[in-house]
């Protein structure tokens, strides 16, 4: 299927193609989002620290953004079903092996792995988009996949705090298990093959030194991916230090952390599906650009209250409420405006825009664990993540975004 042949998808198939696209995003959310409520107690049962349970999603996030370039130009090259059978048997293999790790360290390693395996359909799935549809409708079909994947991060921790409490920390890691066969049975059934043979691209060095090299020197694609990086980043913050600053600081109990971890989660899909229904006469960098400073504000309002304690859980809440829900703006833009110009090398252009966005929160996580206090390397982090994206934003973006040219 090519792009011009979408039009011609019956609205089931559309909504299904959609649906599974979704689910293939969503293998990051599931597979960080179900464990967190089991992270203080694993902390008792390896008898380690949090910050060596937090390491745990460090490796995620480091095999998760170095895993994707591996994808781009394999891709690229041999169609995006086949890469996908290796991501998704990889992805099972690991979530499995996680759910028996012996100690903190080697469920780690298996964290990596897990999120190689991960990245695959999240790189994929992108490449699927930019195959199928014209650079006009992607800001629709982002948002429109965050309503699947933003489903995620709601369901995902409420399930994991019930999966806890009936059958102990192991059984998150069971479940990703579960859902990662359920997907391979899904993409071999319904999902086709969406880049044909006239438009796949020879896999040698020179090739994808080319490509690389094109989307570096692009100061759009750049810009737009380092901006939704940093953006992801103080995300990602949050999402690690989550259990922490609730269930151990604030003495929310675990039931009730997927509920309040949720609520942040579904304002971030109903802010991306306001961004699907804006007027194509507002400019993917302009909305981009206020999504920014509304985290910017967020972040440092947060950072205000964890540094004076004022406002307690309720200060935090609504501070990472903002910043989680402009979200919904920032990642369908931002990926609208990197990809847009790059439909020949889609599968590259998705792998490196999610290696920036992963590398850097990798590194942003690394800093969570320095202090007693959970709120406040998180908050920093967030802060300083929201200044990093704002300035880069106004450095890299603006009215002189190049559009790419309609498809005639």
């Amino acid at each position: 299927m090519i792009a011009s042949q979408t039009t011609s998808l019956s609205r089931f198939r559309y909504l299904e193609l959609l649906f599974l696209l979704g689910l293939l995003q969503a293998f990051a959310p599931v597979s960080i989002d179900m464990y967190l409520p089991a992270m203080p107690q694993m902390e008792q049962v390896f008898h380690t620290s949090a910050a060596a349970v937090q390491y745990t999603m460090v490796t995620f996030l480091v095999g998760f953004a170095l895993g994707q370039s591996l994808y781009g130009p394999i891709t690229d090259r041999f169609g995006r079903k086949p890469p996908l059978y290796i991501s998704l048997a990889l992805f099972i293999f690991s979530s499995a092996a996680c759910a028996f790790a012996p100690s903190i360290r080697i469920m780690s390693f298996f964290r990596l792995l897990q999120a190689i395996g991960a990245c695959g359909g999240s790189v994929i799935s992108r490449a699927i988009v930019r195959d199928l549809f014209p650079p006009s409708q992607l800001r629709r079909i982002f948002s429109m996949l965050i309503l699947v994947v933003g489903v995620s991060p709601v369901i995902a921790p409420m399930l994991g705090s019930y999966l806890l409490i009936w059958f102990g920390w192991k059984a998150a890691f069971v479940t990703q298990t579960l859902i990662g066969i359920a997907c391979l049975a899904g993409m071999h059934f319904r999902l086709s093959e969406s880049l044909p043979q006239s438009a796949r691209i020879p896999l040698r060095v020179d090739t994808i030194v080319s490509a690389y090299s094109r989307l570096i020197k692009d100061r759009t694609f750049l810009g737009a991916s380092v901006v939704c990086g940093f953006s992801s980043a103080g995300t990602f913050a949050y999402i690690t230090s989550a259990p922490f600053v609730y269930i151990s600081l604030y003495k929310v109990p675990p039931a009730e952390f997927g509920w309040l971890f949720g609520a942040a989660a579904a304002g971030m899909v109903a802010a991306s599906q306001i961004n699907g229904r804006m007027s194509h006469r507002t400019p993917l960098w302009r909305v981009l650009r206020n999504a920014n400073l509304v985290q910017l504000a967020a972040g440092l309002l947060l950072l205000a209250a964890v540094l004076t304690n004022t406002g307690g859980l309720a200060a935090v809440f609504a501070c990472i409420f903002v910043y989680i829900a402009a979200q919904g703006f920032v990642f369908p833009n931002g990926s609208a405006i990197a990809m847009m110009r790059h439909g020949d090398i889609a599968g590259t252009a998705s792998a490196l825009l999610g290696t920036n966005q992963f590398l850097i929160a990798a590194i942003a996580t690394i800093f969570l664990g320095l202090l007693d206090n959970p709120a406040v390397p998180m908050a920093m982090v967030i802060a300083g993540c929201a200044v990093a994206s704002a300035t880069l934003n106004y450095l890299t973006l603006g009215e002189r975004l190049e559009i790419a040219p309609q498809p005639v």
